[in-house]
């Protein structure tokens, strides 16, 4: 049976929230992620790290949101930006919207780091809705995680076309990445950047920030369960708590 409420009827959406009253929102961006990603990444990876986490405890996928804040990347090719104010606005509409037909959690999955704070603010928005309530979840332990499993460094601790989200993409996309065109570049440090306010895409030539010649399905696969196993106990926990 699909977990994804694109796909349910409006009678099979009300019977899953009846059974359990949490969606998953996947929150991702358009934008560019070196040549050998596709534009989607962040919304193809939140989108499916949703579905295996909505599978593993009977929540229920959302739509994905497939637009974030992306002004670092507002001159390349196909990248989109939308305030976070405005994204900030939406995910309390939507989770409004729900709470009418008796959802009690929404939980962001995200994919674009740059989401974090909108979602912080969007979740402190409702916390006194005496309906619902948002959560939000960003790959758990990002750091151990990647320790363990990536062989090569971060760009000054950001994950962007690296050999982490190359991974990601090979295990559940490996049709969508482009190896051939797999690159190794980190920039140097910015103080532009980190201080100030110059874009990413002024600093990189191939939009690529760390190793991505290094990843690996196997490796994306590991890092993804982990993932999995993690949120899907956050979300029981919050909703056993409820």
């Amino acid at each position: 049976m699909t977990v994804e409420a694109k796909n349910l009827s409006r009678d099979a959406f009300a019977a899953r929230i009846a059974q359990c009253p949490a969606v998953i929102l996947p929150l991702g961006a358009t934008e560019q992620h070196g040549y050998h990603l596709p534009l989607g990444v962040d919304i193809i990876l939140a989108e499916a790290l949703a579905v295996r986490v909505a599978e593993a405890t009977g929540a229920t996928v959302m739509p994905a949101m497939p637009y974030g804040y992306s002004w670092v990347w507002r001159d390349a090719p196909g990248s989109v930006t939308v305030e976070s104010r405005t994204l900030e606005d939406v995910i309390v509409q939507i989770a409004e919207s729900l709470a009418r037909h008796g959802v009690r959690h929404v939980f962001l999955i995200n994919g674009h780091e740059a989401n974090g704070a909108t979602m912080k603010y969007a979740s402190r928005r409702l916390w006194d809705h005496a309906g619902v309530k948002v959560w939000r979840l960003f790959y758990p332990d990002l750091g151990t995680v990647m320790a363990e499993h990536c062989e090569s460094p971060t760009w000054h601790g950001i994950v962007h076309a690296c050999e982490f989200e190359t991974s990601l993409m090979l295990a559940v996309a490996p049709h969508l990445v482009d190896m051939d065109k797999a690159v190794r570049e980190y920039p140097d440090r910015d103080r532009g950047y980190f201080q100030g306010g110059r874009p990413m895409g002024e600093l990189s030539e191939s939009g690529v920030f760390g190793d991505a010649t290094l990843a690996t399905a196997e490796k994306g696969e590991a890092m993804l369960s982990i993932f999995v196993d993690s949120m899907a106990r956050a979300v029981r926990e919050i909703c056993a708590e409820a």
